[in-house]
């Protein structure tokens, strides 16, 4: 099968590998694209990026391993709302601020109206977009099938490499 044939809608092939907040979004906001411009859609869930399956998702923000994010207050006067606030590396590793930045992002993405993680999922499934979620992770981190969304496909990395051996767009997460 040609990829370059017209007739054929365009395949787009992603490999999510992280389960934070600010890494669940790429995959579901591109996935979500694709399935709303009839495009075949599959991504491979794999470690840590296998959590965004579960039933619920459970996504932190880890301010520590991202220097460059910039935190913002998503409440008070519009002036106060663009501080960007430079927050000290020692202050982001106390116990709790993890907690915060996600509770403060979740509040942002929700004062601009964008989706949650979970929405944008949602929009991928009944979308039709193939889910994979990697068989070898499921057993390296003792979950079970039945921790996962309905609809969630099971496989390993050659069931993936069929798919993204065909695609139009390859993208690693």
């Amino acid at each position: 099968m040609s990829r370059t044939d017209p007739s054929k809608p365009k395949r787009l092939a992603m490999i999510a590998s992280q389960g934070t907040l600010d890494w669940a979004y790429p995959p579901f906001i591109l996935g979500s694209t694709g399935v709303a411009m009839g495009w075949e859609v599959g991504i491979y869930f794999t470690f840590y990026g296998l959590t965004l399956l579960k039933r619920k998702i459970a996504a932190p923000v880890t301010p520590l391993g991202n220097p460059a994010m910039p935190m913002k207050m998503p409440f008070g006067p519009a002036g106060f709302q663009d501080i960007v606030w430079p927050i000290p590396t020692a202050l982001m590793s106390v116990p709790g601020f993890s907690a915060l930045a996600t509770t403060l992002m979740k509040k942002t993405f929700k004062n601009k109206n964008v989706a949650t993680v979970e929405e944008l999922r949602d929009i991928c499934v009944a979308g039709g977009a193939r889910l994979i979620a990697c068989e070898m992770t499921i057993d390296v981190f003792g979950f079970k099938r039945e921790d996962f969304i309905d609809g969630v496909e099971f496989g390993g990395a050659a069931a993936f490499l069929e798919y993204a051996g065909e695609a139009d767009i390859s993208l690693f997460i």
